[in-house]
C-alpha cells in the first residue's frame, strides 16, 4: 500500500491528501501492523517542534492530515497549490456516512461516559447503517498495565477496523504509536474534539470563522483560561516560521 506523500510545513511532515485519497488509503491499509492517522493544527505542530515523542509519532504516522487551515495555507504556498482541507470531525463523519461503501466496523476511545453516549445516538442519526462495535472511555489518570491490557484486548475482541481516538493532543498520537503494535490490520485515526463536536457537546466554529483561518478565536472564546497560552505563543511563531518556509521556497524555485 503506498500512502499519501509528505511535505514539511514548518519542520513537521504533513500529508499532500484529500478526505477521498486518506479514506481510500485507510481502505487498503496492511494487515501486519496498525495505520495510523494523525490530524494536525497549528498546536499540534508547534508542540512537535518542541516534544521529540510528539514529533516521532507524528513523523511515524502513515497519514497526517492538514486538519487546521493554517496548515492548508501552508502546503498550498510550498508544495500543493490545490490543497484542501482534511478536518478530523469531517473526516470521521464521511467514513461513518460512507460505512456501507467503506465496510467497516467503529470503535469509539476516548472523552466520557456521557459524550460517548451523545456522540451513539448521533452516529445512530446521520448514519443508521454504521456498525459502533464498542467504545471506552478510559480514567484522567495513567492506565494500570492491566487496564491497558484489558482496553487493547476489548478492541480486538471487538473485531474493529477502525479505532477513532479522542483523547485529545498529544496523548492521543502518544497513545496510538505506543499500542500500534499491539493492533495489526487496525486503523487509528485521532480526532480530538471530534467527538464533542459531532456529539453536540461543544460547538464548532462557524463555516466563515473556519474558511478564514479563525477557528482558533472560536475556540478562545468558548474556553479562554484554558486555551489562551496556547494561542498566545503558537499562532504567531507559526507565521514566522511559515513566513520564513515560503520564502525559501520561493528563492529555491526561482534560482
Amino acid at each position: 500500500m503506498t500512502f499519501p506523500d509528505k511535505a514539511p510545513v514548518v519542520g513537521v511532515p504533513i500529508s499532500t491528501t484529500s478526505y477521498d485519497e486518506t479514506l481510500a488509503a485507510i481502505s487498503s491499509r496492511p494487515s501486519d501492523t496498525a495505520t495510523t492517522v494523525a490530524v494536525c493544527n497549528v498546536h499540534s505542530v508547534m508542540s512537535a517542534r518542541r516534544n521529540s515523542e510528539l514529533r516521532e509519532a507524528i513523523n511515524r504516522a502513515q497519514i497526517a492530515t492538514p486538519d487546521g487551515v493554517p496548515i492548508v495555507w501552508g502546503l498550498r504556498a510550498t508544495a500543493r497549490r490545490e490543497q484542501e482541507r482534511v478536518y478530523g470531525p469531517e473526516l470521521m463523519r464521511q467514513a461513518l456516512v460512507r460505512t456501507g461503501e467503506l465496510g467497516w466496523n467503529h470503535y469509539l476511545y476516548g472523552s466520557t461516559p456521557e459524550t460517548l453516549d451523545h456522540l451513539k445516538s448521533k452516529i445512530r442519526e446521520i448514519a443508521p447503517d454504521a456498525e459502533v462495535v464498542g467504545s471506552y472511555s478510559p480514567p484522567f489518570r495513567d492506565l494500570t498495565e492491566a487496564e491497558k491490557e484489558q482496553a487493547l484486548r476489548d478492541i480486538r475482541d471487538s473485531e474493529a477496523d477502525v479505532v477513532w481516538v479522542g483523547l485529545g493532543m498529544p496523548k492521543q498520537e502518544l497513545w496510538m504509536q505506543e499500542v500500534r503494535s499491539e493492533l495489526p490490520g487496525v486503523a487509528l485515526i485521532g480526532v480530538g474534539a471530534a467527538f464533542d463536536f459531532l456529539a453536540g457537546t461543544k460547538k464548532q466554529a462557524p463555516e466563515w470563522m473556519q474558511r478564514a483561518g479563525l477557528e482558533w478565536l472560536f475556540r478562545l472564546i468558548q474556553e479562554p483560561r484554558r486555551l489562551w497560552r496556547r494561542y498566545l505563543w503558537n499562532n504567531p511563531a507559526y507565521l514566522v516560521l511559515l513566513g520564513w518556509q515560503i520564502i525559501r521556497t520561493k528563492v529555491r524555485r526561482e534560482g
